[in-house]
């Protein structure tokens, strides 16, 4: 399979290589989630205009592609807020991330039953490969205690449904609007739901931040690796079928990240780490070649 038959393979690798770096790199910001929320927010401004210069400056703003994209966006963007400020403040983050990962499973599931897509046998291993690999990636030591109450669990299965149903509708959508419109309004709800990160910022937080240009500007170049990946994956559910697309990111960008990591902080993953980076190398070879 070649890159210039099969694009979606491109953008999809696109995005797991921008989206491994930034997973690498994200932590190490001076600012806590809905800061960063809020700096990503607005980087996501330009390549939404990237992207509205590629079809002269005309989204679709017909009710159903306003609709469409309203619903990916907020889908999107609300999955990150509750992800910062819900789950990962009431829980232990190595029993949410297996969790919010597996958001493929529901993708695949709405994309088969509604969409009707198919794939070939090689495929479907290559799937399979993929969502094994997921939990894997996401294992960490029991070192963290337990949280009093389930209630991050309420909130991680909320961001697995917001994200699992995005890939969806973002899939869906792409069969009747532009990819470039459906970035334009990801990108607009974002914007639009930062207020809401910054009224989340306690009072305490607001005034210990610090607010200098090299903290800020490092913060930003991170996050528009996370903003260019958020729109080569919208080229690669254009091209490219959901149950595809959906399991080779989501396998495949944290085995970049947990290489950066270990060089980075001279670490050796833990050996379920280690096998779920060989199961989503093997599977990113496998759906490459899928015959899409």
């Amino acid at each position: 399979m070649s890159i210039k038959k099969s694009p979606w393979l491109l953008y999809a690798l696109t995005t797991t290589l921008f989206w491994g770096v930034w997973g690498a790199f994200t932590e190490t910001s001076d600012y806590n989630g809905t800061i960063i929320y809020i700096i990503w927010s607005v980087i996501m401004i330009l390549p939404a205009l990237v992207a509205l210069k590629n079809i002269a400056w005309k989204p679709e703003i017909d009710k159903k592609s306003i609709l469409y994209g309203l619903i990916i966006g907020l889908l999107g963007a609300g999955g990150q807020l509750i992800l910062f400020t819900g789950a990962i403040a009431h829980g232990p983050a190595y029993l949410i991330f297996p969790i919010i990962s597996l958001s493929p499973v529901l993708t695949i599931l709405l994309s088969v039953m509604f969409l009707k897509e198919k794939a070939s046998v090689k495929g479907w291993i290559g799937i399979a490969l993929a969502l094994i690999a997921i939990p894997f990636l996401s294992f960490q030591d029991a070192d963290n205690q337990f949280a009093s109450n389930y209630l991050w669990l309420v909130f991680a299965l909320m961001v697995f449904a917001a994200w699992g149903l995005q890939a969806f509708f973002m899939k869906l959508a792409n069969n009747s609007m532009k990819a470039e419109s459906i970035f334009f309004y990801m990108a607009l709800t974002a914007l639009l739901l930062a207020p809401a990160a910054w009224f989340m910022t306690s009072e305490v937080e607001i005034q210990q931040i610090d607010w200098n240009f090299a903290s800020i500007s490092y913060t930003a170049v991170i996050q528009i690796l996370n903003a260019i990946g958020a729109l080569t994956i919208v080229y690669a559910f254009r091209y490219g079928k959901a149950i595809i697309v959906s399991p080779l990111t989501n396998a495949v960008a944290p085995v970049i990240t947990v290489i950066i990591s270990l060089i980075l902080y001279k670490t050796i993953p833990h050996p379920m780490i280690i096998s779920g980076m060989v199961l989503a190398v093997v599977s990113m070879f496998v759906l490459a070649f899928e015959d899409s």
